[in-house]
């Protein structure tokens, strides 16, 4: 049984990334066909074609190989430029003066090859910079769209484990963050809760005469109180019992700057969690959060890739290092079996996953270098400033941006994700990320 529900999670996340890349393409190819756009081909997928059927003009699909997807907008590549004026679209310059330059020539030739002249002022490049870059953002911000959809489902209709004011354990000695999880000896002081006589169960009603509405106000209360003598008021079994007890002084974790400690009040007890439906706010700071998770991951990604090159031969994988599809698929059937979760904990982490791989897919496609979306997206905006600069100078228009040089750094950056693919791919096989 346990074998087919990993499958099951395997299936239903693969599908999942499916249709995140399907929702992607379709975020380039709605407002491109909005803005008369010729839009030849929408594929999803790479490799070998599997089912396609043409409707009207564009020619719709899915591939063999489930890692991408691609839409077709012709006119991506402007014909090239001499002294100054754009070459007929229909006529493109070989050349033999070094591999780059006969590489981007090459692409000017197939971009433009089979244009008709009806189709001239279709083409990409020929539109405003104000619709290319809406057309080339749309793919990552709908996969934004997608992450905030799945969170607001997971956080407002799962909801989410939240500690209460009722307590869980109480634990027997005072050890700092640093030492957690040892076993208290002899020479450790024993925690105030323990002193106080609080038990599992108990519930607290005020902490120095001040309501306690919160764990999160109670923490708060208790990490001020610092060494000072703390007046507890807790509900057992219907009836509230009190007691007088100073906290302890302790490093502990920051709730500022979780990479620092600071001397806080410390009690000693954990609270009990409960699931529950969290508001539109949980949504936006669990969105901020792992915006700034997911961007310093993409920093540091040369880093990490190091680490996982070594782990593909031998060394040991950090847990918290990028993986491919592949490791992510295998993540995905441990989420669904490990511990045994209920079936909606099962979804719940399905769609968590789901939502944090959008959000990953959104931000690194914004990085504006071609061939990711983002390098169509600094042309465009590299357009705007030129031609309102010069129309502040009152000079002549000086056209669209030729992306089409920036071929070489396309070529670089593609085979650089291509070789990234493959090792992670490969490390995800032969030495795979483990949850349980």
């Amino acid at each position: 049984m346990t074998a087919l529900i990993y499958t099951l999670g395997v299936v239903v996340f693969v599908l999942g990334v499916i249709a995140s890349i399907a929702l992607h393409e379709l975020g380039h190819m709605v407002p491109a066909k909005r803005f008369g756009i010729k839009v030849t081909q929408y594929f999803v997928g790479f490799g070998s074609t599997i089912w396609s059927v043409k409707r009207g003009e564009t020619e719709y699909g899915i591939k063999s190989i489930p890692l991408g997807g691609y839409v077709k907008l012709v006119g991506m590549l402007p014909p090239e430029r001499r002294d100054g004026v754009a070459a007929d679209p229909h006529e493109v310059r070989a050349t033999s003066t070094g591999l780059f330059t006969q590489l981007v020539s090459d692409a000017r030739h197939a971009e433009h090859e089979l244009i008709e002249d009806d189709d001239l002022e279709r083409l990409f490049y020929r539109k405003p910079w104000w619709q290319k870059l809406i057309v080339m953002a749309g793919g990552p911000l709908v996969n934004v769209a997608i992450a905030v959809v799945l969170f607001a489902v997971v956080l407002m209709g799962f909801g989410a484990l939240t500690p209460t004011t009722t307590v869980q354990a109480v634990s027997d000695c005072a050890i700092t963050d640093a030492e957690a999880g040892r076993a208290c000896t002899d020479a450790d002081p024993v925690t105030p809760a323990k002193q106080a006589g609080l038990q599992p169960g108990d519930r607290f009603v005020s902490f120095n005469g001040e309501r306690i509405t919160s764990w999160e106000q109670l923490s708060g209360l208790i990490r001020a109180n610092g060494d000072r003598e703390a007046r507890l008021v807790v509900d057992r079994d219907g009836r509230e019992v009190s007691a007088d007890v100073p906290t302890a002084v302790l490093a502990r974790t920051s709730l500022d700057d979780p990479q620092r400690t600071e001397k806080v009040g410390f009690l000693g007890v954990t609270p009990t969690e409960t699931m529950q439906r969290q508001g539109p706010g949980a949504v936006v700071d669990v969105m901020s959060e792992q915006v700034a998770a997911t961007a310093s991951a993409i920093a540091h990604l040369p880093v990490r890739m190091v680490e996982v090159t070594k782990a593909a031969f031998g060394a040991e994988r950090p847990a918290d290092g990028p993986i491919s599809v592949v490791g992510a698929s295998r993540v995905a059937g441990e989420l669904v079996t490990v511990d045994e979760p209920s079936w909606a904990e099962r979804a719940q982490r399905l769609l968590a996953l789901l939502a944090s791989l959008n959000l990953f897919l959104a931000l690194f496609n914004f990085i504006p270098l071609l061939p990711l979306d983002g390098g169509h997206i600094a042309g465009a905006l590299w357009e705007a400033v030129r031609r309102g600069w010069a129309r502040l100078r009152r000079r002549p228009d000086p056209g669209y941006v030729d992306v089409a040089r920036m071929l070489p750094v396309a070529y670089v950056v593609g085979g650089i994700l291509m070789v990234m693919s493959v090792i992670l791919i490969y490390a995800d096989i032969v030495n795979p990320v483990s949850i349980s």
